[in-house]
Formats: C-alpha cells, sequence, structure tokens
C-alpha cells in the first residue's frame, strides 16, 4: 500500500470516531421516573371497638337427672332415646301393681278406722248426757272421749297412708319436668330399679344455653389495669355482647350477654369461670360443644388504628410505608397490638399527624418520590367472623387458644377432675411446642367420668397440650380412638365411645388443628382382663406418618 493510500485510510478511520463522538454526545439523559401516586390517611388518635376472643364450651342451662323415686321393676322406656322431649312428657313406666295393691290396702286400712271412729263418736255421744246427769261415772266418760281421740288419729294415719301409697303409685309414670333433649336410657326394660342404681337418663334443656368459658388471673389483672389507667373502656358485664363462632368457622346468628362472673379463682385451673347465657331457639347448640366465644362492646381509648393492608411483615418484625415532609417514602417500624375487622392497632412507632400509605406499597422503596393522596380513615368497626389477633398470632395463638379450650372445659367441670384422668407416654407435655416431631406412637390417655361425654379439668389441660403440640407440628398427624364397656347395652356403651371421642376431636378442631389432621377410629372392646376405668378412657395418638 503507498503513502497516500494509507493517509487516506487514516482520515477516514478519524472521520467515522467523531461522527460516533458527536452522536453519543447528542444522545438525550435518561428521563426520571414519575412519582408513584399512593394513597394515604392521617394518623389520629380514637376509640376503637375491641374484641376480646375466647374458646368455651356449651353447656345446658337446665340438665335433669331422671330418676326412679320408688323401688321396682322397669316395665317399658316411652321415650326415643335422643329426641326432644317436652315437660310432662311420660318417658318411664315401671310396674303398678304391687304399689296399686298397697294403695288398695291403705285404703282399706282407711275405711276400717273410718268405721271405728264412727263408732267411738255414737259411743260417747251417749256416754257424755248420762255421765252429767251422775248415771255414770267419770271414768266412763274419759274411756269413751280416749277411744274417740284415739279412733281420729288413727283414721289420720290411714288417710297419710292411703295418700303415700297413691303417692307411689303416680311415680311409676316418670315423666320429664323440662323440654329438652333427651338422653339415652342408661336402664333397659326389665331391669330392676332401687336406689343405687335409680338414674334412668336425663334432659337437657336447649333454649337458653350456657356458653362456659375462663379468664386466667393475668389476664383479669390486665384487663382491670388497662380499665383504670382509661386506655381501656369497659361496659358494665352484662353489657356486653357475645358472639359465638362454630366449629366449622359459621358465626351463630344469636347473640347472647353475660349471665355470671365466678367471684373466686379456681384453685386447679387459676382461673375465673365466666358464662355467657345464649338464646337456642332451634336447638342448633348442644351441650358439650367447642367454640369460640367474642365479646363485642369494649373499646380502646384514644389509640392509633390503620387498615390491615398498610401493615407489612419484614425480618425484623412489623413495619408500615410512612410520606415524610419532603414527599418521600420511608419505612417506619411499628408494634402492633390486637387487630379486628380491618384494622390493626399500633402500640408504639406512630403518632398523630403521620400520613400512613395504605396502597400501591410493593412498588415503593425508602427515599422515593410519591404523589400522595389523602383519603378518609374506614370507620372502626368489628368483624365478630374473623379470628381476633393477639400479641404474637400465628401458631402462638393458636396455642393460646388450646389453653384457653382446657379453661373453658375446666369450666364445665367433671365430678372426678383430677390428675389421675389423664396420662401421657412417653414424652407428652414435656415438648409440647417445642415443634419436634412427635415420637411414633406417642399417645395422651383422656379419662372421662361414668356416664359422661364432658372433659373435666385436668383431661381438658392436658388435650391443650396436645393442641399446642400439633399447632407447632404442621406435619404431625393424631388418631383418636375409644374403648366399649363388656357390660349393659352394648349400643349404648357404643354411642358413648363415640360421642367422647367427637368431644376429644371438637376440643382440638377449635383450639387449631386441621380436620384433615385428625383420624377418628373405631372404638374397641375391653376384655375381661382390662383395668375397670379402660371404659372411661379415649386415647389420642401422635405421630409423624398418616395413619397414626
Amino acid at each position: 500500500m503507498t503513502h497516500g493510500t494509507r493517509v487516506a485510510s487514516l482520515c477516514l478511520s478519524l472521520g467515522l470516531l467523531a461522527t460516533v463522538l458527536g452522536c453519543h454526545e447528542n444522545k438525550p439523559a435518561a428521563a426520571t421516573p414519575p412519582a408513584a401516586s399512593v394513597d394515604v390517611i392521617n394518623v389520629a388518635l380514637r376509640d376503637v371497638p375491641v374484641v376480646f376472643e375466647f374458646v368455651g364450651q356449651t353447656q345446658s342451662s337446665q340438665q335433669v337427672e331422671i330418676r326412679s323415686r320408688v323401688n321396682g321393676f322397669l316395665e317399658k322406656r316411652v321415650y326415643r332415646e335422643g329426641s326432644l322431649v317436652h315437660q310432662g312428657d311420660v318417658m318411664f313406666i315401671m310396674d303398678r301393681k304391687p304399689f296399686q295393691a298397697a294403695l288398695d290396702a291403705a285404703q282399706a286400712e282407711y275405711a276400717q278406722q273410718k268405721a271405728r271412729l264412727d263408732t267411738a263418736q255414737a259411743d260417747l255421744n251417749r256416754v257424755r248426757p248420762l255421765a252429767a246427769k251422775n248415771a255414770l261415772s267419770q271414768k266412763d266418760l274419759d274411756d269413751s272421749v280416749g277411744q274417740e281421740q284415739a279412733a281420729a288419729a288413727a283414721l289420720e294415719q290411714a288417710r297419710a297412708n292411703v295418700t303415700s301409697a297413691s303417692l307411689n303409685l303416680g311415680y311409676t309414670t316418670i315423666t320429664s319436668p323440662v323440654t329438652g333433649l333427651s338422653s339415652f336410657a342408661k336402664k333397659q326394660d326389665g331391669s330392676y330399679i332401687d336406689a343405687s342404681n335409680s338414674l334412668l337418663t336425663y334432659v337437657a334443656k336447649l333454649d337458653p344455653m350456657w356458653i362456659n368459658f375462663s379468664l386466667s388471673e393475668n389476664e383479669m389483672l390486665d384487663l382491670r389495669t388497662q380499665t383504670q389507667n382509661g386506655t381501656l373502656k369497659l361496659p358494665p358485664v352484662g353489657k356486653l355482647d357475645a358472639v359465638i363462632v362454630l366449629a366449622d368457622g359459621s358465626i351463630y346468628p344469636q347473640r347472647g350477654r353475660i349471665a355470671f362472673t365466678d367471684a373466686s379463682l379456681s384453685t386447679e385451673t387459676g382461673t375465673y369461670l365466666i358464662r355467657a347465657e345464649m338464646p337456642n331457639p332451634t336447638g342448633s347448640l348442644r351441650p358439650g360443644q367447642f367454640v369460640r366465644i367474642k365479646l363485642l362492646g369494649a373499646e380502646r381509648a384514644s389509640a392509633v388504628a390503620v387498615p390491615q393492608a398498610a401493615v407489612q411483615q419484614g425480618p425484623r418484625g412489623a413495619y408500615v410505608w410512612t410520606v415524610d415532609q419532603d414527599g418521600k417514602a420511608q419505612q417506619r417500624a411499628v408494634e402492633t397490638g390486637e387487630w379486628n375487622g380491618n384494622e390493626w392497632v399500633i402500640k408504639s412507632g406512630l403518632r398523630p399527624g403521620d400520613h400512613v400509605i395504605v396502597d400501591n406499597t410493593l412498588r415503593l422503596m425508602p427515599g422515593v418520590p410519591v404523589k400522595a393522596n389523602v383519603v378518609a380513615t374506614p370507620s372502626a368497626a368489628v368483624n365478630p367472623g374473623g379470628a381476633a389477633g393477639m400479641d404474637g398470632g400465628g401458631a402462638g395463638g393458636a396455642a393460646q387458644a388450646g389453653a384457653a379450650g382446657a379453661s373453658g372445659a375446666a369450666a364445665t367441670g367433671g365430678a372426678n377432675a383430677g390428675k389421675e384422668n389423664a396420662s401421657v407416654t412417653p414424652g407428652g407435655e414435656a415438648n409440647a411446642g417445642t415443634g419436634a416431631a412427635p415420637p411414633s406412637g406417642e399417645h395422651t390417655s383422656l379419662y372421662f367420668a361414668s356416664g359422661s361425654a364432658s372433659l373435666d379439668a385436668h383431661s381438658a389441660d392436658v388435650l391443650a397440650g396436645v393442641a399446642r403440640r400439633l399447632v407447632a407440628t404442621p406435619d404431625a398427624r393424631v388418631a383418636i380412638s375409644g374403648y366399649t364397656d363388656s357390660s349393659g347395652s352394648h349400643a349404648a356403651n357404643e354411642r358413648l365411645a363415640a360421642a367422647r371421642a367427637a368431644t376429644v376431636r371438637a376440643a382440638l378442631i377449635v383450639a387449631g388443628v386441621q380436620n384433615e389432621r385428625i383420624e377418628m377410629r373405631k372404638p374397641a372392646q375391653i376384655v375381661a382382663s382390662d383395668p375397670p376405668d379402660k371404659s372411661r378412657r379415649v386415647d389420642v395418638t401422635l405421630s409423624s406418618a398418616a395413619g397414626g
């Protein structure tokens, strides 16, 4: 290549480079992204409704034992087991023949004594005028008066015997003293009934229904402190509305009121018994159900509350997005309290006058300019159907619900409450809430009172520990199995065993255990070599594999 050619190529390259550099220098700068448009609310102090939530158990407002008042043979069961009976309905009939014979004998004795009195009165009427004329001695008159009085007393005794025999005959027809749901018959036709086995069945009044739940000593003291310092406004106890949520999450349509609060602390459970009275006109509530009960009517005074959508969760806890004085988004760490409806109560982190962003939070970064559109703060409202958020929330809240369920069951109590009514093998409560997978085959034995399908205080406490383990171990399952007594009616024993297992299942579901993690097994038949109390037992077996 000649010298002239090389010079020409170099000039061409320099020209192209200058052109490229000139184009680069003339390129416009990148446009600044527009400010995100967000809705914000102005934080202000206001009274916010508060919902208190507990786990309770339904109880009949009047559960009456149907007993025989006389000894004899049971002739017939008239009512249909499990049916609704009305006051005055005949339920059982005893053998009337011996009592009819006793009444006939008493009436005959009455007639005899009546004849004796008539004769004594006639003799006295004859003696009295003769004694007045001194035709008979005073002793004769005294004897006649004594015989007449003795005959009158014997007649009164005979009249009382007739009344007693008539009552005993009437007692052979056994009626219901209240309108309510009947239980199964504990004695079959032909059984001999005496004072030792006089219980035939019971009738539970359904309307109204009681809801028993408990408040721990710490909770009671905390409520008292908040009320005294003015942060919590509580209406009179009888003015608190009670709403219950059933095991399937549905809200019971009727509302009740607090009807009773125990004045003393239970030394067995460390709780105060509280009772709500709930209308139950259709009988849809049955005794022994576990429910969530919510108390409405209290208010958090001068509180800071923001919509739930404004509260986010990060690695360091809850936070909200705020707009600073320069119109830029900033994160603000907050401490949350209870929530209800669509609002969180903020314990700390926000002040009156702060601007909290309530939407489009996913597009925000700290220091990014925003275009704030101030919207009205939503009105405070309660949401009876939602789960009340307590401090901690999550699995801890479910564990608290399990503990409350134990307290609610303890409120109903059982005659045989005591530590012997439940046992855990192996490990059991010692590992509750640790989150570790339960050992294969670990089981808890719960014991019920004879003839009862209600948990007593200690068994409910142990079952609450089982619920906490299940909530903390999502992959664990549980199997529930009962035992049927070999004596008495086999059908009635199977029904009782199934009812006890259903009580345990309902308590676990209300405490936060999913239904699909619970396996219901058929009750097993006990044999002669088994201990006598095995017929009162329900086993709750934990495992990490399906089927336990």
